[in-house]
């Protein structure tokens, strides 16, 4: 073989080099140092703080195709779903219209039927606006506090209600705060009547029913005619709260063979666990006529025996 022809360097053998198993190693304790580095000394904050800088013109360059989409679909959305609400509400209008002109009728021929038969007016409690400032730290009940007290005319036992019905009772005065006892306390009860059947009843809390708090119709016999979906109102018996209010709903009946009794239960209609604005009316017990008193009981005389 001629001599220019012949290889003059090393062997492959002598000039491999590190081991695979070295070069990770070391690669790895190099990667690990200069990540606690970074942890503790921030060394490459102002690389990244440049590399984010020179990247950031690309990245909103290749998210403004995504972006135009999702706005173009986020529009043609909102138009649908506004004219929907639009037609909607048309359609409320139309409906609440019709329902304010019966209304006006029937008050009209209440106001007749009334004067005809000569009975008492119903009354119309004043009332007044209130805030839930927060609940109570008692664990153990469910009760509210409002920002309204006694310098603004609050009175202990008064009514609250929201924008859907009964909401609770003031149960505490302070000057400037009061307490409000709502429905689902269990210390809580109030009378009602279905509007279906007419027939009376008293409604108990109950702060555990469905791990959100409701309240169950006692005292029903066992074939009360009683169904689901049925509303209650207050009866308005009671001297508190007037009549015709919004109570709750009749969610499930259960009927035993063994007990003479139902079992009712109902949801509150007003917003129990998030109402946030109330109302406050005056007490219907200081503007009910004063019951007649019993006449005395003549004693018996003795030897009157015949």
């Amino acid at each position: 073989m001629p001599l220019g022809t012949l290889e003059r360097s090393a062997p492959p053998f002598f000039k491999q080099g590190p081991s695979a198993l070295s070069r990770l190693a070391l690669y790895s304790a190099l990667a690990l140092f200069l990540m606690v580095a970074d942890a503790r000394f921030q060394l490459t904050g102002v690389l990244r703080q440049a590399v984010a800088t020179v990247l950031y013109p690309v990245q909103w360059l290749m998210l403004q195709p995504v972006e135009f989409v999702a706005h173009g679909s986020g529009y043609f959305q909102s138009l649908r779903t506004a004219q929907e609400d639009a037609d909607a509400a048309r359609r409320n209008m139309v409906l609440m219209s019709q329902r304010a002109n019966q209304a006006d009728q029937l008050l009209q021929e209440n106001a007749r039927l009334r004067q005809l038969l000569n009975l008492r007016t119903r009354l119309a409690n004043p009332s007044q606006a209130a805030q839930v400032l927060y609940d109570t730290a008692d664990p153990y009940s469910r009760k509210v506090v409002v920002d309204q007290g006694q310098m603004a005319g609050v009175e202990l036992g008064a009514p609250v209600l929201d924008e859907s019905g009964v909401l609770g009772q003031v149960t505490r005065v302070h000057p400037f705060v009061s307490e409000v006892t709502l429905l689902i306390d269990r210390d809580q009860a109030i009378p009602v009547l279905n509007i279906r059947t007419g027939a009376r009843g008293v409604a108990y809390g109950d702060p555990v029913a469905g791990h959100a708090g409701g309240m169950e119709l006692r005292f029903m016999p066992a074939n009360a005619d009683v169904h689901e979906g049925d509303l209650l109102t207050t009866s308005g018996v009671d001297g508190v709260y007037p009549s015709g209010l919004p109570v709750a709903k009749v969610v499930r009946v259960e009927r035993r063979a063994d007990s003479a009794f139902a079992r009712i239960y109902c949801a509150p209609v007003a917003g129990v666990q998030g109402a946030r604005h109330v109302m406050l009316l005056k007490p219907m017990a200081e503007r009910l006529p004063e019951r007649p008193q019993a006449p005395p009981v003549a004693p018996a005389r003795k030897g009157s025996r015949k």
